[in-house]
This record gives structure tokens, C-alpha cells and sequence, in this order.
């Protein structure tokens, strides 16, 4: 019904081939555009760098959010390369592990400018590159979770920080819609990630999730690449400002 043919799209966050990122950037692929993928760093590049090239990913570049430059050296070779974006998927987040552990409000303040910064800021950042690379018009997305609506038992300070991802994400969508860039977050249910494991009680998590979804099953990175691929495509562009619950209705159960 869509293609994706012709289209640039920019994966972060595939960690391995169990990472949402990686079933967005294999839904993108199958739907005919062209990947940038990047990895975390070296120890990760033994992991990604397989998968990109399985996918024929005609940029592939290392990238850590806190290293000053990283990130617009990535863009640096969008630019040179393509000379244009069309779509950007960000599905990064981190919390040091005795701030994600512990209660909110005994957050310290640098974990908290940490979570904040790589989970939220950095997909500012990443659509302010983006930007002048999407003269026609483009997709921005980003990952959240229910956690950012509802108390969820162990996610922690992850759950004002998705909120925060959310609200930037509305913001965003305002800013940018007149130049015909969407903005979007794509909300998964609770899945097996590496990223999810450092959630503590992580497997009780998922079992409650499965029992309280309306198709009695969780969702899987398919879906959510499914959802992506369609956001990125020109029948979406009138749609923005959207969290998408991926979730088999378990994010509308009491």
C-alpha cells in the first residue's frame, strides 16, 4: 500500500538483533529505503556492524551521544552522502543503574541530567540536525513506553523521563509541522530488550503485560517496525504529535 523507495533513513539504537531499532530498520529496508545505522562503540560495532551490512546500510558510523561531536559528524556524512533525510528513528535511552533502582524522588541530580540528556536531549539534537536535511518535508520518531502515563512498578525515573520524551515530542511536532516534518513517539508494551533487562523484576513485568493485553500476547519489534515504516511513508505525512500504543491494548487496561 506505501513505499519507502528512494527514501534515507537514519537508525540509532540497534544494540543487537533483539533491539526495537532493529525491527524499525529492517521494516524500512523491506519497504525500500536506504539506512545510515550507527552503533554505541567498539564493543557494540562487533554486534551492529553485522546487521547493518545484512541489510546493506550504505552508512554505517559509530555514535555516543555524550562524546562532544559524534553526532554531528554522523550528520556530516548524511549530508556528504545523500545531501538529504528523509527519516530519523531514535531508540536510545539510559539511566544509571542505581538511579533507575532506586525511588524517584532519591534520584541524584546527575543521574537525572543523564537520563534526561541521552533519552531526551539527544533526540533534540538529533532533529535540529535533521532539519535543514528534510527541505520537502520528513519523519522524526522516537521510542517511549506507558510508564510515562502510568505508574509502572520498577521503571522508576524512566517513567518523568519518557514523559518528558512525550511532551518534546508534541513540541517538536508544532514547531515542525509547518515545514511538513512530522514528529512522533512509537510506544511499545514491555519487551525482551537488552536495553528493558536493567529494569529491575523485568520478567514479572512482561508476564503482567501479556496477561492484561487484549490479544493476550505481547507486541514484538515487527510490530513496532510495522508502525514505523507506515509513519515514515508520504500517507502519514498528515499525521504528527502522536504517541502510537503498540501494545495489543494492553496501555487502555485499568
Amino acid at each position: 500500500m506505501f513505499s519507502l523507495v528512494g527514501q534515507k533513513a537514519l537508525v540509532v539504537g540497534i544494540a543487537n538483533d533483539s533491539s526495537i531499532a532493529w525491527g524499525c530498520a529492517q521494516a524500512l529496508k523491506a519497504q525500500g529505503a536506504d539506512l545510515a545505522v550507527t552503533w554505541l562503540n567498539d564493543r557494540a560495532e562487533a554486534h551492529v556492524r553485522p546487521l547493518a551490512e545484512r541489510l546493506g546500510a550504505e552508512i554505517m558510523a559509530p555514535l555516543d551521544v555524550t562524546r562532544p561531536g559524534e553526532l554531528e559528524a554522523v550528520f556530516a556524512q548524511i549530508a556528504e552522502r545523500w545531501g538529504r533525510l528523509d527519516t530519523l528513528l531514535h531508540s536510545i535511552a539510559f539511566a544509571p543503574r542505581q538511579d533507575l533502582h532506586g525511588r524517584v524522588i532519591d534520584c541524584s541530580p546527575e543521574g537525572f541530567g543523564m537520563a534526561m540528556d541521552i533519552s531526551v536531549h539527544s533526540f533534540l539534537r538529533m532533529i535540529r540536525l535533521a532539519e535543514p536535511l528534510m527541505p520537502d518535508g520528513g519523519t522524526c520518531m522516537a521510542v517511549s513506553f506507558f510508564g510515562s502515563a502510568r505508574v509502572v512498578d520498577h521503571y522508576n525515573i524512566m517513567g518523568p523521563v519518557k514523559a518528558a520524551l512525550e511532551s518534546a515530542v508534541r513540541y517538536a511536532a508544532a514547531e515542525l509541522g509547518p515545514k511538513g516534518i512530522s514528529v512522533h513517539a512509537l510506544s511499545p508494551g514491555p519487551l525482551a530488550t537488552r536495553a528493558a533487562s536493567g529494569i529491575g523484576h523485568f520478567d514479572e513485568l512482561l508476564r503482567k503485560a501479556a496477561e492484561r493485553a487484549l490479544t493476550s500476547q505481547l507486541a514484538t519489534i515487527e510490530d513496532v517496525g510495522a508502525v514505523a515504516a507506515f509513519l515514515a511513508s508520504r500517507e502519514a505525512k498528515n499525521l504528527t504529535g502522536g504517541v502510537h500504543p503498540i501494545d495489543g491494548g494492553y496501555s487502555i487496561t485499568a
